[in-house]
């Protein structure tokens, strides 16, 4: 199998990867800003008060919740798109335009930036959380599903534990394997390159051996006898 094909069938096992690692990222964040009443627990900070047991939170922003989501939900829609791009190349037997692979490689690499910017936020801003829950709880595990906030929030703390978890897990995932696609489409670019190469100076070596030949064959039909001085017997003017 040529590389090229290989290449492609990889980059389909990756992103069919990378599309269910999304769905790990964006849904479980989408729920628990729900079950938080829109707010996000991520850096968010606070006291435990003395009279009640209670957890007085300050809210974090809203927005390190919010860009995860959208990372997530954008990998799904590029990852779907070039499942069926590659798909189609795949069943038709076409090969990339060199314009094609190059934007590939720049996107894929745009995407792992993005990915593991949302991978951090996830990872420090639920540290920050569980630091506070632990000053409570024995782990930030058991502080799940716990009455920790005044029931005016209308905040439900069941599931949260589980739901940044399996956030966290989805975006280190997912930037590892767009890591792999950047690979990938780095590969399939230079490969596409040297093709384009080796086409060229094929090209250009086929144009000289027909050159060559056509000068050979013009050389050919000259006259044998050309530059020779018709040869007739000496005469001496003395005989």
């Amino acid at each position: 199998m040529a590389l090229s094909n290989v290449l492609i069938l990889s980059q389909v096992a990756g992103h069919v990867i990378a599309l269910i690692l999304s769905l790990c990222i964006f849904i479980p964040l989408s729920v628990h800003v729900h079950s938080f009443n829109g707010h996000c627990l991520l850096f968010a900070s606070g006291t435990w008060q003395e009279t009640n047991g209670l957890f007085d939170v300050r809210w974090a922003s809203e927005a390190y919740c919010t860009y995860p989501i959208l990372v997530g939900i954008q990998l799904f829609v590029i990852s779907g798109i070039q499942i069926y791009r590659l798909a189609i190349l795949v069943y038709r037997e076409l090969d990339s335009s060199f314009l094609a692979l190059f934007f590939d490689v720049v996107f894929s690499i745009s995407l792992c930036v993005m990915t593991i910017i949302a991978a951090i936020i996830i990872t420090l801003g639920f540290l920050t959380w569980c630091s506070h829950m632990t000053e409570r709880f024995p782990s930030c595990e058991i502080a799940d599903g716990q009455n920790i906030t005044n029931t005016e929030l209308n905040v439900r703390t069941s599931g949260f534990y589980i739901e940044m978890g399996t956030a966290q897990f989805g975006a280190w995932a997912s930037f590892a394997i767009w890591v792999g696609l950047s690979v990938f489409a780095l590969l399939k670019l230079i490969n596409n390159h040297q093709l384009r190469n080796l086409k060229v100076s094929m090209y250009i070596e086929r144009q000289r051996l027909v050159n060559e030949d056509v000068y050979r064959g013009t050389t050919s039909e000259l006259p044998t006898g050309t530059g020779s001085i018709a040869e007739s017997p000496s005469e001496n003017p003395l005989d």
